[in-house]
């Protein structure tokens, strides 16, 4: 093999092979909300170019477990005192991103967030379902450190391969808006949630999403990069259920995925001629395979495909909107300041 390899070519098929490995293995074992191990396996992927060790993926799975087990604790707040529990979760929401905003671990600070609004609404319907939602992260989070161990030994960072640049850091005078307006994007989704847990839940994952997003986006490519990467990763749902659709098999749901990953993946790490930034291609495949994962679960519990999604990507697009909405507000109360000041 070649010494001299650019790096973004490992990483690219490194990222695409392992997504696609979880992905199928996920729905090929029948794991609770399948496409949970796919999504953690991707985020695993492009923010870590070495593989975890294996106490460090128990530890992982553990601090996972601890942190979203928080969210049981605020069942009976939002039980017995709804508009408390909410406030409650507000500020807790606000300050574990404005903990990640300041340089923490942001696994530990996703993690935190899906405790705090996916397991605490999923509990007010049902405990039990906010404990198989627990089980599920945690086995998914198994799942997708193996597969990062995997895809690394299949495609092996180079030695002397350059790290990947890390995003520059906000200034502290704005990481307290940003961070209220992360948590404002994420609680229209968590009320909704509250009121049907069972449907709502991926919309909340997409929220969270969001709102990462909005941390490295400007209010004037707010559209082009929340809405733009939310309708591309519609298109490319649509575009892989009618490959899909010509021959039905777990295989195939791997090979495009595979494919349409190389794709991603490709723009992700600028192989290819790109106007957008790396947050818009994560955004877009993070949407892509919640989108997939819901259809195909849809399609095995005898739903209407078609109608589901097109509901689903209807609620995509309006939180989309809000978040795009909340950036511009947040964004321009300060200069208005500036100009009285």
């Amino acid at each position: 093999m070649p010494t001299e390899r650019d790096p973004r070519i490992q990483r690219s098929l490194r990222l695409a092979t392992g997504t696609a490995l979880c992905l199928a293995t996920s729905f090929g074992l029948a794991l609770p909300i399948p496409f949970l191990a796919p999504v953690l396996c991707l985020l695993l992927l492009a923010s870590v170019n070495r593989p975890l060790p294996f106490k460090a993926g128990l530890a992982l799975a553990l601090a996972a477990m601890l942190t979203t087990g928080i969210g049981l604790l605020l069942i009976p707040i939002l039980k017995y005192y709804p508009l408390s529990g909410v406030l409650l979760i507000g500020l807790s929401l606000f300050l574990v991103l404005r903990f990640g905003l300041r340089g923490g671990n942001s696994l530990i600070a996703t993690f935190l967030v899906i405790g705090l609004t996916m397991i605490s609404s999923a509990g007010v319907a049902a405990f039990d379902l906010a404990a198989m939602v627990i089980g599920a992260l945690v086995q998914g989070l198994l799942l997708a450190v193996s597969m990062v161990a995997i895809s690394h030994w299949l495609f092996p960072e180079s030695p002397d391969a350059p790290a990947s640049p890390s995003p520059p850091a906000l200034p502290a005078e704005v990481v307290d808006r940003v961070a209220l307006r992360a948590a404002l994007i994420v609680i229209p989704a968590f009320l909704l949630a509250l009121i049907d847990p069972a449907n709502y839940l991926p919309i909340i994952l997409k929220a969270v999403s969001l709102g990462q997003q909005s941390a490295t986006t400007d209010a004037r490519n707010a559209g082009r990069e929340l809405l733009g990467s939310t309708l591309l990763a519609g298109l490319l749902a649509i575009l892989f259920w009618c490959a899909l659709s010509l021959f039905v098999h777990l295989w195939m749901f791997f090979l495009w995925m595979l494919l349409f990953g190389l794709v991603l993946a490709r723009k992700l790490y600028r192989v290819g001629p790109t106007r957008f930034t790396a947050s818009f291609w994560l955004n877009t495949f993070i949407t892509l395979i919640i989108l997939l994962g819901q259809s195909v679960q849809d399609s095995a519990a005898g739903k209407d495909v078609y109608t589901a999604f097109a509901v689903r990507m209807g609620l995509f697009i309006l939180v989309t909107l809000y978040a795009c909405l909340m950036m511009h507000l947040l964004e321009q109360r300060p200069r208005k300041a500036q100009g009285l000041t």
